[in-house]
Formats: structure tokens, C-alpha cells, sequence
């Protein structure tokens, strides 16, 4: 395929000989239409989803929309309009909308002009080598206040295939990413049949023990059942103390001491010895807010209800570490419980039905330590705790193994679609002949 070097954009080495080179300015030109009513489909961007319903988002990046009285005056998009926000666009945050809508006043809106396929210029612009120009276009000190303006925006120049490549491009990216969205959606139903089994095995073991011939007592408790009858039944306000996290001003944080925060508690079972952040703590507060070896840390308030008391259990204890506001702390007592079997205890789904029924929702769901203290918690012997521990550890490892290499073969086919995309869209691959091997092949 003849190639020409493309002087007027450095970001681009070369592409086929007979594309265009043109600035954006020439390509989109900026919409300022507004909402009279504020009735429309309101709309959200984000560089994980594209343009979205607002509604039907699972993760905004501009929460503040939903908050607001009137959404009077925001800015219409029509189907095909480039969305970008321009506070995150450098990160890939913009996409062309699949809906009528309206979207947020801070947000650009832009139409394609001419004889142009608009879709083309969306996998375009969601490409490493484009990011990469809109972040040297983007003004701002630090990531989180970089703004990409129309100005600057319009200013970068881009090939421009024939419109009838546009086309063939577009279907060869669509036919491909049909078929890798399959592809993810049965590993991700893989993924979840692992999980659930895993969780069996854990609930079954916390709850029923790992011996088949023991004696079962009735717990008087709903979701809990039959238990061992040797087993003994506390609330968790008779196993040991609880505390509540550090709080302190944003100017404190990014340099000190070792401190956990939310994601750290939500995202391991096993508390990490190397935890996400650093704070300006004080002796006093390492001393009130400790973590120590043992320890339980719960996550104390969000948006759903979802993701209150998700449990992380501290297995070895981490000097002059601290810990959020956002969590609590349980402190068992003394060779009481086996940070293992507390690793799977509390982190057991069976857990989520007392919480869920439990707690108190406002604006966000939060849990106070009262309703954490009424948790019941099963007891076993502390060597019955260990052996049961080893149990789940052997019994989930396949399990484990399973789901990782699933969740890494989701992430390499997500690393070759955006591949895909770039080499379809800079003209390194002869869409037609591969669209109809693709069509071909199902």
C-alpha cells in the first residue's frame, strides 16, 4: 500500500497516499443549541462507556449533573454529535452519541461536516497516538485540571480517507468488536459460574464447618441456618472493639505515613502491606488508628448499599500505618479469631443479606458501628478456624487460577481491539479484504 509522510502532523508518521490531511476545524464544527425544556435524554461521557444515558451509567464521571435543579439550558446532542468533555478528553473521555439528548453546559458539543462517516473520527479520536495529542493540547497544571478548548481542539490535524474507506473502516471495527464483545461477555459469564462457586465452598465452610458428620444446631438466625453444634454464636460487639478512621483535610494527604483508604479494604480480601496512600499522621493518630495484625476494616459509607461493610482482614501488622474515615476497624480479641477464617468470614456473600436488610439509606448508604456490632458471628474452635482456613485456601485455588487467566484474556483482548482500531483507522490494514474474512467467518 503507497504511504506519503504526513509533514502537518507529527503525531502521525505515515498513512495511505491518497488520504487527505486536514485540521478538525475542517472536519466538526462546534453546537451550541439549548435545552428550552430540559426534558431530553440526558446524557453523560466517559472514556470507559463512550456517550451513555445517564441514566443507565454505572460509573459518571460528572455526578454533578444528576444534582442539579433545573436541566434547563444544557446543551442538545443529536445522534452522530461528537460529546467531549473537556475536562477529560486528554484521557479519552469523548465519543460520538447513539442518542438524541442533552448533556452537561461544561461539555462541548460538536457535528461532523460534509461528506464524512462521524464514526470513523470516534475510534480515531478514542486512539493512544490521539489521547496523546489532545493531552499536549490540553491546558493545565496537573492531570485532574487539564482542559481541552475547541480552539485547541480544532487545531489538530488528522487523516481524511475517502468517504467510501470511512465506511469500509467503520464496518470492519464494528463487525471485530462484535465479535470480541461475545468473546468478553461468555469469559465474563465464566468468571461469575467460577465466583459463585468459590463462594459456595466459602459459605458452606464458614457456616457448616469441614466435617460432613457433624452435629447440627438450629442458629435462630435466617440467612445463617443450622450451624455446628460444638460452634458458638456471639454478636460481633462481644469479639472485640471497633474504631472508626482518620479524618483530616486534603492538604494532609500525598506524603507521611503508610495509610489504607477505601479501595484498599474493597478491592483485597487480604489487606495489602503496601497500602495506596500516605498521610501526615500524628503518634496519637497511629496510636488510635493502627494496623495491626488480625484486624477486620469494613468499608463504612457509599453510594449503594452494595458496597457497605465489604471486609479486608489485615494478616501482618503495618508500622505507623493509618487508616480512613470512610472505614472501620475491628479489633477481635485476643486468640478469639484467625485472621484466616476471618479472611472468609467476613468477606462471605452470606453476610451482604443482613446488611442490606439492615441499613439505613439517605442521600448515601452508611453503616454505624451499631449495626456492625449486631452482626452475628459464628465461632469455631481457633484450630477448627485454621483448618477450615487451609480448607477454603486448597479448595478455591483452581478456582482462583480459573478466574485469573479468564480476567487476562479479557484484558489481552481488550489490548488487541484498541490495536485493531488504531491500525484500521491510520490505514495499516485493507479493511475490505479483512471485513469480508470477518463477515465470512461469523
Amino acid at each position: 500500500m503507497m504511504v506519503q509522510d504526513i509533514h502537518t502532523a507529527t503525531w502521525l508518521s505515515t498513512v495511505p497516499q491518497h488520504w487527505k490531511t486536514l485540521r478538525i476545524k475542517n472536519l466538526f464544527a462546534e453546537i451550541d443549541e439549548r435545552s428550552e425544556t430540559g426534558e431530553e435524554e440526558l446524557l453523560s461521557v466517559s472514556h470507559y462507556t463512550g456517550v451513555t444515558k445517564k441514566r443507565d451509567s454505572l460509573e459518571n464521571e460528572d455526578d454533578f449533573i444528576s444534582n442539579a435543579k433545573t436541566l434547563v439550558g444544557y446543551k442538545k446532542v443529536a445522534e452522530n454529535d461528537l460529546v467531549s468533555n473537556i475536562m477529560l478528553a486528554w484521557n479519552g473521555s469523548l465519543g460520538i452519541s447513539k442518542y438524541d439528548g442533552i448533556t452537561s453546559p461544561a461539555y462541548c458539543v460538536y457535528r461532523i461536516k460534509g461528506d464524512n462517516n462521524p464514526h470513523y473520527y470516534g475510534y480515531l479520536f478514542s486512539t493512544a497516538i490521539m489521547k496523546a495529542e489532545f493531552r499536549k493540547k490540553s491546558f493545565g497544571i496537573i492531570d485532574s485540571r487539564l482542559r481541552l478548548y475547541s480552539d485547541k481542539f480544532f487545531s489538530i490535524p488528522v487523516a481524511v480517507p475517502p468517504k467510501d474507506e470511512q465506511d469500509q473502516i467503520v464496518n470492519y471495527i464494528k463487525a471485530k468488536s462484535k465479535k470480541i464483545k461475545h468473546f468478553i461477555q461468555k469469559k465474563q459469564a465464566f468468571i461469575e459460574l467460577l465466583k459463585e462457586q468459590r463462594q459456595a465452598i466459602i459459605s458452606r465452610a464458614v457456616t457448616k464447618g469441614i466435617n460432613p458428620d457433624v452435629t447440627l444446631k438450629d442458629s435462630s438466625i435466617e440467612w445463617l441456618g443450622k450451624i455446628p453444634e460444638h460452634w458458638e454464636l456471639r454478636k460481633l460487639r462481644y469479639c472485640g472493639q471497633c474504631q472508626n478512621g482518620l479524618n483530616k483535610g486534603g492538604e494532609f494527604f500525598g506524603k507521611g505515613f503508610p495509610f489504607f483508604g477505601y479501595g484498599d479494604i474493597y478491592n483485597n480480601e487480604i489487606l495489602p502491606e503496601i497500602p495506596s496512600g500516605l498521610v501526615e499522621s500524628t503518634e496519637e493518630d497511629q496510636a488510635n488508628c493502627s494496623v495491626e495484625k488480625g484486624d477486620v476494616f469494613f468499608t463504612r459509607t457509599s453510594e449503594i448499599v452494595d458496597e457497605i461493610a465489604i471486609a479486608s482482614t489485615c494478616h501482618k501488622t503495618i508500622p505507623y500505618a493509618t487508616f480512613s474515615g470512610f472505614l472501620i476497624r475491628f479489633r477481635p480479641t485476643a486468640n478469639l479469631l484467625y485472621e484466616g477464617y476471618s479472611t472468609y468470614y467476613f468477606r462471605n456473600e452470606l453476610l451482604r443479606e443482613y446488611f442490606v436488610k439492615e441499613m439505613n439509606i439517605i442521600t448515601r448508604a452508611s453503616m454505624s458501628q451499631d449495626l456492625l456490632k449486631n452482626l452475628p458471628i459464628v465461632l469455631p474452635p481457633i484450630e477448627e478456624q485454621v483448618m477450615i482456613y487451609n480448607y477454603i485456601k486448597t479448595e478455591t485455588a483452581k478456582i482462583d487460577q480459573a478466574i485469573a487467566k479468564a480476567e487476562k484474556e479479557i484484558e489481552l483482548i481488550k489490548e488487541y481491539r484498541e490495536a485493531m482500531i488504531a491500525e484500521a483507522v491510520l490505514g495499516k490494514l485493507d479493511v475490505k479484504v479483512h471485513t469480508k474474512k470477518v463477515l465470512e467467518n461469523g
